[in-house]
């Protein structure tokens, strides 16, 4: 992160140094473009999407290409709630169905997640962490507090706080 922020720092510095280049004598100054009623850069889903592209470069450095975001939120979901019906795993990590059936299944097959029929609901199945997935899980999670952290460092305190909440407000 230091490195990428030196060069965004190097980056900004020459542009405010490098001379500007000089009309030719007698040319006409190019009329300025209006400014657009559509800016993309000043769009909340395209300010977000670049924060979850930053995001996603911390977690698969940091995790690895073993856990992907998406198959983490389950396997945490799963510490917090114990067993629950895919689908149920499904709305708590907002995910859709078919998204949520690959995750598990790809958990399943990796010997992380087991499903069992549901005692009270014997057309239900329920997914549950293995002992292999609590301690994948247990072993990741203060690494994705380390992302987090490091995703919301150019925050001070109060910022973190102030972003945090006006996101949740959002949801």
């Amino acid at each position: 992160m230091a490195k990428s922020a030196t060069l965004k720092r190097s980056a900004k510095a020459a542009t405010k140094t490098a001379p500007k280049p000089q009309a030719k004598p007698g040319a006409k100054a190019a009329a300025k473009p209006a400014r657009a009623a559509y800016v993309l850069d000043d769009q909340i889903g395209f300010i977000l999407r670049q924060v979850w592209q930053r995001h996603t470069m911390i977690f698969a450095r940091d995790i690895g290409s073993n856990l992907t975001p998406t198959q983490w939120a389950a396997l945490s979901k799963l510490v917090e709630t114990g067993p629950c019906s895919q689908n149920q795993l499904g709305r708590l990590t907002a995910m859709d169905v078919a998204t949520i059936k690959g995750v598990i299944d790809r958990l399943t097959a990796r010997g992380l997640t087991e499903t069992s029929s549901d005692p009270q609901d014997g057309r239900r199945l329920l997914v549950s962490l293995t002992r292999a997935g609590q301690q994948l899980a247990e072993k990741t999670a203060p690494l994705a507090l380390a992302i987090s952290k490091e995703t919301l460092a150019p925050l001070d305190a109060k910022e973190r706080e102030t972003l945090l909440g006006l996101l949740n407000r959002l949801r």
